[in-house]
């Protein structure tokens, strides 16, 4: 069993215990039980941060960018080590399976390599002149400036992971601000950057009420960038503020992923990979398929064997068994979220095949749902669940399946199972969202941009995107001197 130790604010280089608005207890959801405190910060907690911030930016700024691959690069070989440790930690505080949270902070210390290299990799262009008066035409990308990083707490080593690698290596300082229910797995991620040998007050570490954070960070002068992950709703609202600031904003929001399920898919590989997808994380993953569009032909199969793979699921406790499957929700609002949803269903609007309640007894646990042929105005099939609830509608013919995955305003990610390569590169074309993976759900590789469109957002993270978002493009132009 992980011993929990009480997480720590870090502003300026030191390592602050006490936090200036008390503190907040952290549970875990698999047991409702207390197993920490944590510091909440103060305004001038929070402008201590913001000082150190703009103090130490013109030094990492100017910091080689070998020397920032360094650093950066010895923070993933540090989180590798510490790999197994952070997981437990992370299952603690959020519940997620031990292998899905082990695997979640290698990925981790990949994206950070992969950042770490683009400073290396990342040293602007030479432009042709179109007059021999021109003797160059040179581009580069310069760091934009201090970045307030806002996370939640579904990922909570991969999302910060990116940000911070994103911003360390484009040579930004910056404020991180994890959700409250998981601030220890943040912490331990932030540590292996200072231990890994970051000069005091580039990063800054700190807790509290969201709304206040983000809203003081956002607000300050000091801040150029922010990047945020989380809810439509509150993506817009950072997004108002940033924009009153002229601040650079990024953010990845909700999702409500289509699957379209051709004829011709392979049965059996297409079902396993998508009910395993589902409920990964207990379906909390911005990404998660959601909307499955089946052809008609497969449709009573598919529902039946989705049906019964998601009640053969090991559902319980991860901090005290490494063999389950699926782990709580983070807290009672998700609970009382999807039974209300659940509760919206029935009649014309879908038919609950399988879960649909809650698990008695201590913990934030909800069933495995699947519901069948939800209605098109169903809440399931026009709200983002974000839990363990599947809706699998039938379609006659394929545009009509696209129609149905385009319908809604979000744009993340969108899947498609086909073995027609026709139909393949019609769907890859035709979905419209930020990632498109037809025959697997692969959309999160360090080497690829990570975004979406629509009310999901915009910009990307990960990939060279993740690197080029903490930048601003500088163009240099210089022509003969007067004779």
């Amino acid at each position: 069993m992980t011993t929990y130790r009480n997480p720590k604010m870090l502003i300026g280089g030191e390592w602050v215990a006490d936090g200036g608005e008390g503190t907040m207890a952290v549970a875990n959801p698999a047991t409702e039980k207390v197993i920490g405190q944590c510091p909440k910060a103060s305004q001038e907690q929070l402008d201590a941060a913001l000082s150190a911030a703009e103090t130490a930016f013109p030094a990492w700024a100017a910091t080689p960018a070998i020397e920032r691959f360094r650093i950066i690069r010895r923070a993933a070989e540090l989180l590798r080590e510490r790999a197994e440790d952070v997981a437990r930690t992370v299952t603690l505080e959020m519940g997620k399976p031990h292998a899905q949270a082990l695997g979640e902070t290698t990925g981790a210390a990949d994206l950070i390599d992969f950042l770490g290299e683009e400073a290396k990799r990342q040293g602007g262009r030479l432009v042709p002149t179109r007059s021999a008066t021109i003797l160059e035409q040179r581009v580069t990308q310069e760091p934009v400036g201090p970045a307030v990083l806002l996370t939640p707490w579904n990922f909570p080593i991969n999302l910060p992971a990116k940000k911070l690698a994103g911003a360390l290596a484009a040579g930004c300082s910056c404020i991180l601000k994890p959700a409250e229910t998981t601030p220890l797995s943040a912490q331990m991620l932030v540590e292996c950057f200072i231990d890994a040998g970051l000069p005091d007050g580039v990063i800054s570490l700190v807790y509290g009420d969201p709304a206040m954070i983000s809203e003081h960070l956002i607000a300050s002068p000091v801040t150029r960038k922010v990047s945020f992950t989380g809810s439509t709703a509150v993506g817009k609202r950072l997004g108002a503020l940033a924009a009153e600031g002229m601040k650079r904003f990024t953010p990845e929001l909700g999702g409500h992923a289509p699957v379209v399920i051709g004829e011709s898919a392979d049965f059996e590989r297409t079902v396993a990979v998508c009910a395993a997808t589902k409920f990964r994380n207990a379906g909390q993953v911005c990404v998660s398929p959601t909307r499955f569009l089946v052809a008609r032909g497969m449709y009573d199969r598919f529902v039946e064997e989705f049906a019964r793979r998601s009640q053969g699921l090991k559902v319980g406790d991860a901090s005290s068994d490494d063999s389950v499957e699926m782990g709580p929700l983070a807290h009672a609002g998700r609970i009382s979220a999807m039974q209300e949803l659940v509760g919206s269903l029935g009649g014309e609007k879908g038919e609950v095949v399988a879960g649909g309640s809650r698990i008695d007894g201590p913990g934030h646990f909800f069933q495995p749902t699947v519901i069948a042929a939800p209605s098109a105005d169903s809440r399931l099939m026009v709200e983002e669940p974000f839990g363990p609830i599947a809706g699998i509608v039938p379609y006659d013919e394929i545009e009509d399946a696209v129609r149905i995955a385009n319908s809604l305003r979000y744009g993340l990610a969108a899947y498609a199972f086909s073995a027609n390569l026709d139909e393949s590169h019609y769907l890859g074309s035709a979905l419209k969202a930020g990632m498109v993976a037809i025959n697997h759900f692969g959309v999160g590789s360090p080497e690829t941009p990570f975004g979406g469109t629509g009310d999901s957002g915009f910009g990307s993270e990960s990939g060279v995107e993740g690197y080029l978002g903490y930048t601003e493009t500088k163009l240099v132009t210089v022509a003969k001197a007067a004779p």
